[in-house]
């Protein structure tokens, strides 16, 4: 029996390497040519029914945490000779993107076990590993959670995506001697600008690098170079420095670079219904050649 609900089908077919009812999938791990690594831990759109049962909400206003379309934005890794790792599970249900801990204590029916992380920024916004909130800070549930419903979630979807990621990641730099973890996401439209300077207007990307912490310079300044080449608005690290992924993968002095990209969701779809805009196709283009000059900006034998 499926644990996903009958959700709107989606307009592209993607070829998966492993079971569609697992937490995620590995495209075109079997031909890497470059040291890139491309992740989309927050595109799922695959709502388990358990979710739904739980949910004071209904899967259209759970999707307002979603990257909707991010996997297939970002999809021309693959031919560009990179894996690419996309999550299936929705980041209303879990957010591989935080520590696996991290959770907001209000959202239990009983205490947290001493090791849950209940204190951090994240946790008082309710976006933990369990997120309380979706976007524009709306309830999800109507009732408390067991720690052992967080719990199956964490052992079932958080623990396989970064399994997952850290083979890729080290297969990478053993391989190469260098890997760049390019981490995909999208940004919703409104209100977006740079904060330190409010004459900069709407933003189409933000670059993180964890202010410099997460990757050599080179990688930022090349995305960026390339993105304002084509016209886009490009900010650094405002508001979007760089979550759990990019500060605990980044380890720049052992080789291993990170680099968070944020694409404005007005730049390709309606952020009311989700559907693609006419752009779409020209956006999923420039994500292609975006990540073929990155993978040329990858100093060989950089390790």
């Amino acid at each position: 029996m499926t644990m996903y609900a009958s959700l709107p089908e989606r307009s592209d077919a993607r070829r998966v390497v492993i079971d569609v009812e697992s937490a995620c999938s590995v495209l075109g791990g079997d031909t890497q040519r470059t040291a890139m690594v491309v992740a989309s831990p927050h595109s799922g759109d695959r709502y388990p029914i358990d979710l739904l049962a739980a949910s004071k909400l209904d899967a259209a206003a759970l999707r307002r945490s979603e990257d909707a379309h991010v996997d297939v934005l970002f999809g021309g890794a693959v031919d560009i000779g990179a894996p690419l790792l996309h999550a299936h599970f929705p980041r209303a249900y879990v957010d591989v993107n935080r520590e696996a801990y991290e959770l907001d204590p209000l959202m239990f029916d009983a205490p947290l076990p001493p090791y849950a992380k209940t204190r951090s920024p994240r946790v008082a916004a309710g976006l933990g590993s369990i997120p309380r909130v979706v976007a524009a800070g709306v309830e999800i549930y109507d009732r408390r959670l067991s720690f052992a419903e967080a719990a199956a979630r964490l052992e079932h979807c958080y623990r396989p995506y970064h399994t997952a990621l850290r083979r890729l990641v080290k297969g990478t730099r053993s391989t190469f001697g260098v890997c760049l973890l390019v981490d995909a996401h999208s940004m919703p439209s409104a209100g977006l600008s740079c904060r330190d300077d409010p004459s900069f207007g709407q933003i189409d990307f933000v670059l993180g690098d964890n202010h410099g912490h997460a990757a050599d310079r080179i990688y930022l300044d090349a995305a960026k170079t390339w993105l304002e080449g084509r016209g886009y608005a490009v900010a650094v690290n405002d508001p979007y420095p760089g979550g759990f992924v990019t500060k605990t993968y980044g380890a720049p002095s052992d080789g291993v670079h990170a680099l968070q990209i944020e694409v404005n969701r007005a730049l390709y779809m309606d952020e009311m219904t989700y559907a693609r805009v006419p752009y779409f196709e020209t956006l999923r283009q420039d994500m292609t050649d975006l990540l073929g000059h990155l993978a040329k900006s990858i100093p060989a034998n950089a390790a």
